[in-house]
């Protein structure tokens, strides 16, 4: 490498677009449908490197990064992402952090990592620095919108195909009140898979709390292993009290914006694995961190959907469980992305050895990428 590589590089241009693309079909969890997803892509440039990084979110996100953030960090030194994070973190107090303006955010963090790591020509986990070489992944739809047969056939294609040992299903239909066609759709989901696969439930916050521990009764006798966000994320007391009434992993933290609410969510005993999401926590410097949090309190962390935007800071902590191979996400990503990873075996390789590209490799196709621009 050249000397002139350790100069100080300025964030010449900072850009954002915002994507959305229809599902394959009606999506639906416990509290929520939809029918199409935004993809928002962060771009920083410095010289003739450009860094990508993106969220998923409303398409009013690439504004935010056009208008606010880009201004933040241009002319700054790329090297220095833990103090651009920090500039973006504070220019953004009086515009509502939470939510909206955290995705933003943790796009432009990123792309950040992503462009320090292609400037330093390294894939992104070898600046990092590396605990593993493969990270585990899960597969995640089975939505309350699916009937038996398609259900069914996202199962078998995850685990039979592709020899994903672990697989999620979403329940709590109607806020709860399809409780009976929740156990139908969970009992079909352990035949599809058969005994030897880890079958995990979302809820998205559904239930009430007795109806959640009688169902855990129930999920226990199928062998659920994981029981996400049984009530709302927000529910402390709630996780808490289910936590210590069923016997599978209790599991939250998808909506976390700040790493305090993190450190309240552990210091609450109200998860057995914390769930983080670098797409909307900060980035991959808040992931990290709140990595670290979960580290010391003797939790594993599961990274939460977009999982190409995960699989290299993943490879780099101690204590990953895994990663969410989510369908809606993965399709977007494979679809819109070139460099996208392999799930075979139930494991990704994020850096597969000699060879293995810069950053975290992905590039937009933009070509393909432009039919669905939206903002």
């Amino acid at each position: 490498m050249s000397a002139g590589a350790y100069a100080e590089p300025p964030a010449d241009a900072v850009e954002a677009a915002a994507y959305t693309v229809p599902t394959d079909g009606p999506e639906g969890d416990g509290t929520l449908t939809w029918d199409t997803t935004t993809l928002v892509v962060a771009t920083v440039r410095s010289g003739e490197v450009t860094g990508l990084g993106y969220t998923y979110g409303a398409p009013a996100t690439a504004q935010v990064i056009r208008e606010h953030l880009a201004g933040v960090i241009a002319g700054r030194c790329v090297w220095d992402v833990p103090a651009l994070h920090e500039a973006m973190s504070r220019s953004v107090r009086n515009d509502g952090r939470p939510g909206l303006v955290a995705g933003a955010l943790s796009a432009v963090d990123i792309a950040l990592w992503d462009l320090k790591a292609r400037l330093l020509g390294l894939p992104l986990v070898r600046l990092l620095g590396a605990c593993r070489d493969r990270v585990p992944v899960y597969g995640s739809g089975g939505f309350t919108t699916y009937d038996d047969q398609r259900q069914d056939r996202q199962l078998r294609g995850w685990v039979e195909e592709q020899g994903i040992p672990r697989v999620k299903i979403k329940i709590g239909e109607s806020w709860g009140r399809a409780e009976g066609r929740d156990r139908e759709r969970v009992a079909r989901a352990r035949r599809s898979i058969g005994d030897s696969a880890e079958l995990y439930v979302d809820a998205n916050g559904a239930y009430r709390h007795k109806q959640a521990i009688r169902l855990g009764a129930w999920l226990h006798d199928h062998a659920v292993t994981w029981f996400e966000e049984p009530v709302s994320s927000d529910d402390l007391a709630g996780l808490s009290r289910i936590r210590q009434a069923v016997t599978m992993d209790v599991t939250a933290g998808e909506y976390g914006y700040t790493l305090p609410y993190f450190q309240q969510m552990l210091g609450a005993q109200a998860v057995d694995c914390l769930q983080i999401d670098a797409t909307r926590c900060g980035g991959i410097t808040t992931w990290l961190r709140a990595a670290a949090l979960a580290h010391a309190a003797g939790l594993e962390v599961s990274g939460h959907c977009a999982p190409h935007a995960h699989a290299h800071a993943a490879a780099a902590i101690p204590n990953l469980r895994h990663l969410e191979w989510f369908h809606d996400h993965t399709r977007i990503e494979a679809l819109l992305f070139d460099g996208v990873l392999n799930p075979q075996g139930g494991q990704l390789r994020p850096s597969p050895g000699d060879g293995a590209p810069p950053g975290h490799g992905l590039a937009l196709r933009t070509g393909e990428a432009e039919r669905y621009r939206t903002g």
